[in-house]
This record gives C-alpha cells, structure tokens and sequence, in this order.
C-alpha cells in the first residue's frame, strides 16, 4: 500500500545491511541529467533564433512589413510559423503526461517520473516558441493564451519538485515506509563500506535536524522543504570536507559516489518526515494547474482554428 498521508514519526534509523540493494528512489531525472542537459541546448537554440530575429522584433508594426527580415520572423513566416507548429505539437504532446498517469496499460512507455521529466523540459520551452511564433507582439487571445502558458510552466516547476518530493519507486509509486526504511538502512550500509565510518556513525552524521517539527500552512510547509534542501546542501559539504580529509583512500570518483548516496539517504529522511504536508500541497497544486492548463487549450485550439480557416500559413 503506498504511505500514509497522514502525519508521523520518521521511521527508526537501524543500521544492520539491508536485503534490498539501494537504488534511486525516484523515476525523476536526477539534476544534470539528460533531461536537464537536453533542456539547456534547447534553450540555446531558442535563444539564438531570438537574438537573429531580435532587429526584426525591435521595429514598430508599420516598419516591419519593409524589412527584409519580414518573410521569416512574422507570425505566418517561415521561422514564425514553424515555431507555432512546434509549439502547437508540444502543446498537445503534453496532454499525454495524464494519459500515462491515468492508465497503468502505458507502462511500456517508460516510468511516470521519465515523463514527467520531459512534460516539464518540453513545457518549459514553450514560452520562447511562443514569443518566436507571435514576433514578440502579444497582445489579444495569444496575449491570454500567453499569459495562462506562463503560469501553467511556473506551477509545473513547482509540481515536480513537490513530486520528487515523495519517496516512489522507479516505476513512480509511491514507496511503503518498510520500502523506505529498508532503503534507509541499505544506504547507510553501503556509505559506511565506502568510508571506513562506523554505521552508527554514518547514521548520526546523516541526521539533518532531526527535531524539526512540520510546519501546518501551506507557506509555512514549502519554506520547510526549501530550508531542509538548504540543510541537505550544507550537510553534504561538510561531509565532503570530513571524508577528504580522513585520509582513507576515497578517490574523487568513490567520494563523489557516496555523497550522492549520502544526499539521498537525508533526502528521505527529510521526505517522510515532510510527507503529510507536501500531499496536502500536491492536491491543491492540482486544483490550481488544471484551470490553467484548459485556458491554454482553449486559446490555442481557438487560434488554430482561426490561422487555418484564414489560410494565413506560408504552406497555403
């Protein structure tokens, strides 16, 4: 069954090695991953294409039509409109992130967690497409549909880092407390392997403010993950700091291994502690996201519909 919502007490940290081999306890990318880079050279190239059409968008509506520039970055140009097609494709790829939650039938299509990872890289695209596509005059429906798409990447920012939040498996369920404890304690056995440390050791280095006590806001609760994110990074330095200056043989590679795993085991200390609060955000995350989201569906099937019907396409 997946864990609790309700509040609790962390479970206990034991020490003895665990028979369930550690692994990633999300199927989100870790930050720098492929999604991550994947996303960065997009943005690059979007960046560019603005940066070459930017003498172009700087002119007033009436000098446009005589520059030289204006067959390729008007809205119906040839850089214009292929960026609304692209963004038009991703749009309604992106509608299918619900379909594979909803339907377990889709698993072959990868994990949850993957497809969040590129709903959010290709959403978070989206915004730059759109002001390529609109030649930066937006204003109208596009200014609506616009302004509902950029709230619509900024809640869904905010939607996978509350998701990530939530100890889950690779397969994106939710773990049960025996499935994070066992995860726990294989951590904390494999760090103390790797650095010569005492288990019991490992397991008071790892405790990152251990007493806190969940705050009940929303607010409240979200600056509570971010302090525990900010506690995570300044733990994992200090144990960078005591693990290279051990003087047992831990070479760059091992090192930057077991503080990875180090970071993980307090980010699940830090998540079922937090677990209460961040289901209590996700719902009403959901309740905010949707509205939004069907705003911009509308707006773009309205805008479609009337570009097409106006045969205001450079493919007519």
């Amino acid at each position: 069954m997946p864990i609790e919502t309700t509040a609790a007490a962390p479970p206990a940290r034991a020490v003895a090695p665990s028979p369930v081999p550690p692994t990633r306890t999300s199927g989100a990318a870790a930050p720098g991953g492929p999604s991550s880079r994947l996303l960065i050279a997009i943005t690059l190239v979007l960046l560019a294409v603005n940066a070459a059409g930017m003498p172009y968008y700087l002119l007033a509506a009436g000098e446009r039509v005589r520059s030289p520039l204006h067959p390729w970055f008007r809205p119906s140009g040839y850089v214009g409109q292929t960026a609304g097609i692209v963004a038009c494709v991703i749009f309604l790829f992106l509608w299918l992130y619900p379909l594979r939650k909803k339907f377990r039938a889709l698993a072959f299509t990868g994990s949850v967690g993957r497809w969040l990872d590129v709903h959010v890289t290709a959403a978070l695209c989206l915004p730059l497409l759109l002001a390529i596509h609109s030649g930066w005059r937006i204003d109208g429906l596009i200014g609506l549909g616009f302004a509902a798409m950029l709230v619509v990447c900024a809640s869904g920012v905010v939607g996978r880092y509350l998701y990530v939040r939530i100890p889950r498996s690779r397969t994106g369920l939710e773990l049960t407390r025996d499935e994070v404890a066992a995860r726990r304690r294989g951590l904390i056995t494999e760090i103390a392997a790797a650095t010569g440390e005492d288990p019991s050791e490992v397991d008071r280095l790892l405790r990152v403010n251990p007493s806190a006590r969940v705050a009940d806001g929303i607010v409240a609760a979200i600056g509570g993950m971010l302090r525990d994110d900010l506690r995570r990074w300044r733990a994992g330095r200090e144990l960078r700091r005591r693990w290279q200056g051990r003087g047992v043989g831990i070479d760059r590679r091992s090192l930057r291994r077991v503080l990875q795993l180090a970071k993980r085991e307090m980010a699940l200390d830090q998540q079922v502690r937090m677990l209460s609060a961040t289901h209590r955000i996700f719902r009403y995350w959901h309740v905010f996201h949707r509205p939004f989201a069907l705003t911009s569906l509308v707006a773009v099937v309205i805008h479609v519909a009337v570009v097409v019907a106006l045969g205001a396409t450079w493919f007519r």
